[in-house]
């Protein structure tokens, strides 16, 4: 993700609808188009532009055009046999479908007091997880040495930019500085996708109190 210009969901957006993300990055807008609807209309007007933007320009050379129709051909059919997983109350189709589970099901492993988390994997270069807040939950003070971008599936968390709820996508990347804190009403769980490891950066009087909180 570093140096692909997501420092917005507008950028986010556009990326997808020229179907330039990475899988995980497809997956998560996917699944957040499914939680937030209203946007898909956002979405078809980036589609739009593209398609203008292929219609003028250059003719492609035939082979070109040949080894794209192959490599079309070429991919894998999607299996006859597949089933689709049952509905979920927390998790979009489009994330069970990536990871091969529902929300009942996550093997959650504990970081720190009242913070849980999954480790999908490392998938084309971005780490993949999912996260558990407890409710009043704070994450200690941190900024990214790359690229962060999470989406809520359920709950929501504050810090300095504002409010994230289900549906929402949060950017995070060097040049923010923040300390989430999950909303007291419900445990915080979302999709994390990263790029670099996370630095912290508050005292560590606050990082220790965060730590036994």
């Amino acid at each position: 993700m570093k140096g692909a210009q997501l420092d917005t969901v507008d950028a986010l957006m556009a990326q997808y609808a020229a179907g330039m993300l990475p899988e995980p990055m497809r997956v998560l807008v996917s699944s957040h188009l499914e939680l937030q609807p209203q946007q898909r209309g956002k979405v078809a007007a980036y589609e739009a532009l593209a398609g203008d933007m292929l219609l003028s320009a250059p003719p492609v050379a035939l082979d070109d055009a040949d080894a794209a129709l192959a490599r079309i051909f070429a991919a894998e059919a999607p299996s006859a046999q597949a089933r689709p997983l049952p509905e979920d109350p927390l998790f979009p189709a489009a994330l069970r479908e990536f990871i091969g589970f529902g929300s009942g099901e996550v093997p959650w492993r504990r970081k720190l007091p009242g913070f849980k988390e999954h480790m999908i994997g490392k998938i084309d270069d971005c780490e993949v997880s999912l996260f558990w807040i407890r409710p009043g939950r704070k994450i200690p003070a941190h900024t990214h040495e790359g690229m962060e971008i999470s989406l809520v599936l359920c709950g929501a968390f504050r810090d300095g930019r504002g409010r994230f709820a289900r549906g929402d996508i949060s950017i995070a990347d060097d040049s923010v500085e923040h300390r989430p804190v999950a909303e007291d009403e419900a445990p915080c769980i979302g999709l994390s996708i990263v790029d670099a490891p996370l630095r912290f950066t508050g005292s560590i009087r606050q990082f220790l109190g965060d730590l036994i909180g």
